[in-house]
């Protein structure tokens, strides 16, 4: 009687070993973002733990969902990938064509082997569904009256974007309702960020009080064009130069030439005294 209850217990335990083992599998896929937008690039990477001589991995890209209960999914891609020495595997998509066409998830699987397989999912938005505007703000410069802010925003809108003569910047409110990007011209005659020496220094771009980076691929003389990217729910840009619109820059200075000549005095006096 113990002997079966013995042999039983073993049996099981292979079972169950079996199957953890099973599912213990060799290969991983992650791609470089959760969202894209019609037109993106999408990289694909991963790591396999055991080589398995020449053996490539096959792509297979999904639109749906395609779990075991629903399978409502329709292939839209598929690819063969080596792996390389060290394990790791890249692959690029273009997150356009006819087969792109729906909004919503789609599923990333990868194949390694005869057992081995990884998926993961991100969201596809068309062309045709994300935000974009295209427009000049008016801009608030006090007694300097106004000017303007040539635009792009992608996956959001501009609430307000106001002077803060404390950063030398300006704040921007947006509603982000997807991942996107703010391209803005900024007139160097209002707002700016040089070097002691007069050429052009980097902004310091805050997003949500957190600093971030930009692009500026072209210099011209007469404004700034800088791409910042943003993520879905962040809602205030800080762009921080050096020189914001001439009065409040001819403020800081008279602030600052009071201040020295206050030191100096004040130095003056404490030399005078001690004589």
């Amino acid at each position: 009687m113990h002997i079966q209850i013995f042999f039983t217990l073993m049996i099981l335990t292979i079972i169950v070993s079996g199957t953890a083992f099973a599912e213990d599998s060799l290969i991983s896929v992650q791609t470089d973002d959760n969202d894209y937008d019609e037109g993106d690039t999408i990289l694909i990477s991963g790591e396999i733990s055991t080589i398995i001589g020449d053996t490539q991995i096959t792509m297979q890209l999904f639109e749906g969902d395609c779990s075991e209960f629903t399978n409502a999914c329709n292939l839209i891609d598929i690819a063969q990938i080596e792996v390389s020495r060290d394990g790791n595997y890249f692959h690029t998509l273009i997150a356009q064509g006819p087969l792109w066409k729906t909004s919503g998830d789609y599923t990333i699987k990868v194949v390694y082997g005869s057992a081995n397989a990884a998926e993961t999912q991100f969201t596809f938005i068309p062309k045709s569904q994300v935000l974009e505007t295209i427009d000049n703000f008016e801009v608030n410069a006090g007694d300097s009256g106004t000017f303007d802010v040539k635009y792009v925003i992608k996956g959001g809108i501009i609430k307000d974007l106001v002077i803060d003569p404390d950063i030398f910047g300006l704040v921007i409110t947006i509603e982000s309702q997807h991942d996107g990007k703010l391209v803005l011209d900024l007139p160097r005659k209002y707002i700016d960020a040089e070097k002691q020496d007069g050429k052009d220094d980097i902004f310091i771009v805050l997003i949500d009080n957190v600093q971030t980076t930009y692009q500026e691929p072209t210099l011209y003389s007469d404004i700034r064009t800088i791409t910042i990217e943003f993520e879905e729910g962040d809602s205030e840009i800080q762009i921080i130069g050096t020189y914001v619109i001439p009065e409040f820059g001819t403020i800081a200075m008279i602030v600052l030439t009071i201040g020295i000549i206050t030191s100096i005095l004040f130095t003056r006096n404490k030399f005078q005294i001690k004589i």
